[in-house]
């Protein structure tokens, strides 16, 4: 049988950290999750990524694991010594049909100690957590909201054999959750073993691109038109926020691309995130015989020269 490198297939060296092989498999994950993917081998190298996931994430499994490779040939051969996984308990659901999630080469490994605790009079067993990615709008972490949505994944059927799976969840978004943030529903994840209670299932928070604000953290930022006049001379505008219209005061020479501060009325929160205004000036177009002759009497007067800085 061959020897499978976890290491390789999440793209980490073997002393990497628990954050390192996570931050690994999220990438990996967005990369070949069936709902996104657009490679023809994407289910075959997700269930890939879970396996050495799955491994790698479990201290004892990846204590086992190592322990292992150490005697692997150059050409991938290895032959699993006598008592190699005695002390070891991975927390795993007996049986064959748990096995079917996996390869051969995992269940060698794992599946024998699987089989002998499943014979245990006593045995039990929690189900895994799961993860998944939703996108949410950035207006539901304003104000919260409840969303249904649909997640897929791969399940063995009563043959042992993975099938791609579909379930709908209603899921309840609170005001002021962080994109990266984790969401947790309790008793959503893999069922358990022998009356073991289910796993959670850990929905990560992504915000959708939105018509006018962008975040970052709890923080908010918005692009703000102007004309030269209101830049030159300062101005009050008139600005939509989440919380509604505000008059803000622009400076007098204010620049392209400065940015004006309204503490609090980013994302809400302890504390709440700001809402930052980028100011973008805007031109007005040179499309009619007033307006051309408005810029050649502006250019005669002010005798301006925006290159004076570069010596010419």
């Amino acid at each position: 049988m061959e020897f499978k490198d976890y290491y390789k297939i999440l793209g980490v060296e073997s002393s990497a950290s628990e954050d390192e092989i996570r931050r690994a498999y999220r990438k990996l994950a967005r990369k070949y999750h069936p709902d996104v993917s657009k490679e023809a081998d994407a289910e075959a190298r997700m269930r890939d990524v879970n396996e050495a996931y799955d491994v790698l994430r479990d201290q004892e499994k990846r204590t086992a694991y190592d322990n292992l490779a150490k005697g692997v040939s150059p050409d991938g051969g290895f032959q699993p010594p006598p008592g190699w996984d005695q002390g070891f308990e991975f927390h795993y659901g007996p049986g064959d049909q748990e096995d079917g999630r996996f390869s051969d080469f995992f269940s060698s490994l794992f599946g024998g100690q699987q089989r002998r605790r499943a014979h245990s009079e006593n045995f039990r067993a929690r189900g895994e957590d799961q993860h998944a990615a939703i996108e949410v709008d950035i207006d539901d972490a304003l104000h919260g909201a409840t969303r249904e949505i649909s997640l897929r994944s791969m399940q063995p059927d009563e043959h042992g054999q993975p099938q791609l799976r579909s379930r709908t969840l209603s899921v309840k978004i609170p005001a002021g959750v962080r994109e990266g943030q984790f969401i947790r529903l309790a008793g959503q994840g893999l069922p358990g073993y022998g009356g073991g209670e289910p796993g959670d299932l850990f929905l990560e928070i992504r915000f959708k691109p939105h018509g006018r604000y962008r975040a970052e953290g709890r923080d908010l930022y918005m692009e703000l038109p102007i004309a030269p006049w209101e830049a030159a001379l300062g101005a009050t505008v008139q600005v939509p926020t989440p919380g509604g219209t505000l008059e803000v005061s622009v400076p007098a020479g204010s620049k392209n691309g400065r940015k004006l501060r309204l503490r609090g009325r980013g994302i809400p929160g302890e504390p709440a995130g700001d809402l930052y205004l980028v100011l973008e000036l805007v031109l007005p177009p040179a499309d009619t015989d007033a307006a051309r002759q408005a810029y050649e009497a502006f250019a005669e007067k002010m005798s301006f020269n925006p290159r004076r800085n570069l010596g010419v």
